[in-house]
């Protein structure tokens, strides 16, 4: 299934609090006068001096280092064609986000009212004192061509024409190891490539840079089969033309090795298919239909292998793969250009990559499926953390080698460590658990969907396939909002208890059941049910749903009062907590309880320390706990929370012997290793510092994760529940509609049961 965006939704999400996607923030305090007097006049003044007198301090006082310019005239917008410099804004804000979420670089997006390719490389070769790097993006060919080549000839900072190199790059990767799996020689296959603009000609320039031959390569355009004798074609394409006696795409395909489509879609046909050779390899990258539909393309072949442009189908061609990756290398040794062997290092290193052992936490981001090098998993994910540290690399080590280099990198092992840092691999933490809640998306029930947020929630969960909504509330309400707000919700089911008198009799029944020997009449049972708090929570016992979603409106002790009187606590755990997930600055930290237990015994911490143990892992990381105190590892002896804290270690030790864990500690020194080498060297968090915090109260977590939420420039998921028989999530009041479809996500991967330790 693709991915269905609605025009609202991305207006919306563009427009909401500051407009587009991006802002600068200072890298330095700025709070006091003497701050100001340093960052600009008079201290201002010696950073510039030292940089007149040695211009290469530009990379140790400035930004430039790290600051690439992402660059285009809006002539050639994927998708959209010559929209103009202000309409292709958005496209290079986002590709700014990119660069940041996958490599940690900053950029400026610069979009220039400018279509002569002379005045633009001008403007551009001014533009070099101020960035480390140019991204040139989406300027039609053939203009393209000459402005990159110039610029690379001219400009002593590394330049890339993303559209052509990008996907060369990765496809490249791709043909190395489809060629490996069908056991083909590369300078014996036959190529065709469908598409003759600025990315098929690099892709094709890259393949013969990799071993294939030119006389074994038919490239066609939209008139047919580039020709020789064609006296229209232009200087792009006349190297690529043929004498060989073929016209049309289905002339080309008899016999082919390798079909490379970067055309549009729904070209290629069946027949095609079948007459290529044996073992074809089809790299359909259009967008968003492929030149052949994948499920289409393998019901024809089973001998075929291939790849898309498309995320839901194996082997996604991505740019994302590449560009944010040869940037941090190219930028990290100050390269003055991105030369060939530089892209070839990260072809070798994509494709090598595909070989390597999938570690776990991208296997649990794709839905727990066993990835291992094969037909279905030739090209490395996406999301796989280990891709900066495996191409950035590559590419660093290639400029040296290439003399391209003017800071050369000296210890890997540091430089390992500083990628790592960069990034923040949890900047992807909530992409990697969205991918796998889609794996195997679970019925949902919400119970305020007589809400407008939760109505948008409930339309981007299952426009990204994550559940299946079930929307419980007024009826005649939920439809109005739906069609006031052009909402596409009309295969959702809708239930409105008001409506459902059998089942409300027989939920009645169900409660009186459950609670009649706990005060609770028959009469009392009929008039809860139409609370959807306990008609939801009655569903979900009753397997008519897979988890429960409520409190965007109402106070958490009124949603969960009903949950723990029908669904209940699991048998092995004798309490339910609450989580928050704080992500700031690429360091996610899991912060338990936060939402339920007021003033929890050491016992009662043994357990909360359980469950959050299971939910840290099912978060990809290894669980480093804090047991926080006012007090480190017994230095103060009054008041009752060292004590419990401290007992609440010693017995969870015993209970988990391989759990990291110490206490009681204090919050600052359990996230400061250097605090704790200096002073705790023998704490078991010493190496590494906490990523897992246990308050003693309620009042300590609560106000913390608040505070963190409001003033930290902290992204926070949850409340997470912790300890209930079913999926039940309750959401923060007032909860914004990302933070309900996160929830929501959550819900779903604890129905698949992955929440529990």
């Amino acid at each position: 299934m693709s991915l269905k965006i609605r025009k609202e939704d991305a207006l919306n999400y563009h427009e909401q609090g500051k407009p587009g996607k991006i802002e600068v923030i200072p890298t330095k305090s700025v709070s006091t006068q003497r701050d100001l007097a340093l960052a600009y006049s008079p201290g201002v003044a010696e950073p510039c001096l030292a940089i007149a007198e040695n211009v290469e301090d530009v990379y140790k006082y400035t930004a430039k280092g790290n600051l690439v310019a992402v660059i285009s005239n809006g002539t050639a917008v994927l998708g959209l064609g010559d929209i103009g410099p202000e309409a292709s804004k958005p496209v290079m804000e986002g590709k700014g986000v990119l660069f940041k979420k996958f490599a940690g670089i900053d950029v400026f997006d610069l979009e220039l009212d400018c279509k002569d390719p002379k005045e633009f490389i001008r403007i551009v070769k001014a533009l070099e004192p101020t960035f480390g790097g140019i991204n040139l993006e989406d300027i039609k060919a053939p203009e393209c061509f000459e402005i990159e080549q110039t610029l690379r000839e001219e400009m002593n900072i590394p330049i890339m024409h993303d559209d052509q190199h990008g996907t060369a790059i990765i496809t490249s990767a791709a043909l190395l190891n489809a060629l490996e799996l069908v056991g083909k020689k590369i300078e014996e296959v036959n190529v065709v490539v469908n598409g003759a603009g600025a990315s098929a000609i690099s892709c094709t320039n890259l393949f013969i840079a990799l071993g294939v031959k030119r006389e074994n390569i038919v490239m066609l355009d939209s008139k047919g089969v580039l020709r020789k004798d064609n006296p229209n074609l232009d200087t792009t394409k006349v190297i690529f033309a043929t004498d060989k006696n073929l016209h049309t795409l289905e002339d080309a395909m008899e016999g082919a090795d390798v079909f490379l489509g970067l055309s549009k879609g729904n070209v290629v046909t069946p027949a095609m298919l079948l007459a290529m050779a044996k073992n074809p390899i089809v790299f359909a990258c259009a967008n968003p239909d492929p030149e052949i539909a994948y499920d289409f393309a393998m019901a024809t072949r089973d001998d075929l292998i291939m790849a898309t442009g498309r995320s839901d189908h194996p082997n996604q061609v991505n740019n994302v793969l590449g560009f944010p990756y040869i940037f941090r290398g190219a930028l990290d040794v100050r390269a003055t250009r991105i030369n060939e062997a530089m892209k070839l290092a990260a072809v070798r290193a994509i494709a090598q990559l595909a070989k390597e052992p999938v570690p776990d936490i991208v296997s649990k981001a794709y839905g727990d499926k066993i990835l291992t090098f094969g037909r279905e998993y030739f090209i490395p994910k996406p999301l796989d953390p280990r891709l900066i540290t495996t191409i950035s690399p590559a590419v660093a080590k290639a400029a040296m080698e290439s003399g391209v280099a003017k800071h050369p990198i000296t210890d890997w092992d540091a430089y390992h460590h500083d990628l790592l840092k960069r990034i923040g691999l949890d900047n992807r933490l909530m992409s990697r658990m969205v991918e796998r809640a889609k794996k195997n998306p679970k019925r949902v029930i919400f119970a305020e969907a007589d809400n407008l947020k939760t109505l948008k929630a409930i339309q981007m969960v299952r426009d990204e396939h994550i559940a299946y909504p079930i929307l419980l509330g007024d009826k005649q309400k939920i439809q109005q909002l739906i069609q006031e707000n052009s909402l596409d919700l009309h295969n959702c089911e809708i239930i409105d208890p008001a409506e459902e008198h059998e089942k409300r009799e027989h939920y009645a029944q169900l409660l009186y059941q459950k609670r009649q020997r706990k005060g609770l009449n028959l009469h009392d049972a009929r008039k809860l049910v139409f609370d959807r708090s306990y008609f939801g929570t009655l569903m979900l016992d009753e397997g008519e749903a897979d988890a429960f979603i409520s409190g965007l409106t109402k106070d958490y002790a009124r949603v969960i009062k009903p949950a723990l009187q029908v669904i209940g606590i699991r048998s092995e755990v004798n309490l339910v907590a609450g989580m928050y997930v704080v992500v700031s600055n690429g360091k996610t930290l899991f912060l338990a309880d936060t939402t339920v237990n007021i003033d929890p015994t050491a016992d009662e911490l043994v357990s909360i320390i359980g469950l959050s143990r299971g939910v840290v892992q099912a978060f990809g990381h290894t669980p480093r706990m804090a047991v926080l105190s006012y007090s480190n590892f017994g230095s103060s002896h009054k008041g009752d929370i060292p004590s419990k804290t401290s007992q609440a270690t010693r017995q969870a030790k015993l209970r988990y012997p391989d759990l990291i864990i110490d206490g009681d500690v204090q919050a600052n020194v359990a996230l400061n290793t250097q605090l704790l080498r200096d002073n705790y060297p023998f704490s078991d968090l010493a190496t590494e510092g906490a990523n897992t915090l246990i308050f003693p109260n309620l009042a300590s977590g609560n106000i913390a994760y608040k505070l963190l939420q409001e003033v930290g420039a902290a992204e926070t998921i949850g409340p997470i529940l912790m300890g209930m028989k079913k999926p039940v999530h309750i959401l923060q009041l007032g909860s914004s509609v990302r933070e309900i479809v996160d929830i929501v996500t959550l819900a779903v991967i604890d129905a698949q049961g992955a929440l529990k330790s």
